[in-house]
């Protein structure tokens, strides 16, 4: 029992730290990975590396096509507007659901108030705050169902995240700004205004990074974010 308590520890670490190699783009998208290489790696047995290399592929961190090398995924724009179209879909009917109890999460005001920081720091290294902000919301409606279904999203979501934001393309200015709207629209009960809000905030970025990574980008890229200031 203890030999298969640590084998199971061992490839859960191998596990994580593959995955966060993926998401800062150490491991680039189409990248091989074989049992050999993560051995050699971590000098941890093959058996240990096959375990990782499949658990990955099975969270499609990782593909493989008729049994060949496993590759880093790759992400087109077809993938990206799939990806945050059902994204959009979950958070809208939550943040609606907390309208109606005016409920706003304290994690997600504390994840917003951090990309703040960061950004007046000028750095555009939000990936973490900002998938916080969106899962704190989701899991503040206390439903264990509803979370894991975002939850088995959350890794896709975020490397779509790392790959815009490590382009530059998308302001933390404006983020920070539809957050901070999206959470005032909660409190005041317009769950209805809260999720056209969302709807722009994440239709923006879908599109950013639909162009980024080969795509045409969508009239929503070029909107202004109505929870800016106007100028005249």
């Amino acid at each position: 029992m203890a030999r298969g308590i640590v084998v199971t520890s061992l490839v859960d670490a191998l596990v994580e730290d593959l995955r966060e190699k993926v998401v800062s783009g150490e491991l680039a998208p189409g990248t091989p990975l074989t049992e050999l290489e993560v051995s050699t790696r971590y000098d941890v047995a093959r058996a240990s590396a096959r375990a990782a290399i499949e658990r990955l592929t099975g969270e499609k961190v990782l593909v493989r096509a008729n049994h060949k090398t496993a590759r880093v995924i790759a992400l087109g724009p077809d993938d990206v507007r799939d990806i945050y179209r059902a994204r959009t879909y979950l958070e809208s009917e939550v943040l609606r659901r907390l309208a109606l109890t005016r409920h706003v999460p304290e994690a997600a005001r504390a994840a917003n108030a951090e990309i703040a920081a960061l950004w007046a720091e000028g750095s555009y290294g939000i990936v973490e705050p900002d998938m916080r902000f969106h899962t704190s919301l989701i899991d503040a409606l206390g439903s264990a169902r509803t979370s894991a279904m975002y939850h088995s999203l959350a890794f896709e979501v975020k490397l779509c995240m790392a790959q815009l934001q490590g382009r530059q393309r998308l302001s933390p200015e404006i983020i920070i700004a539809e957050h901070a709207r999206i959470l005032a629209l909660i409190e005041a009960g317009d769950g209805s205004g809260a999720a056209a809000m969302l709807d722009e905030h994440l239709a923006r970025a879908r599109e950013l990074l639909a162009a980024s990574l080969g795509g045409e980008a969508g009239p929503e890229a070029l909107v202004p974010s109505t929870a800016l200031p106007r100028t005249s």
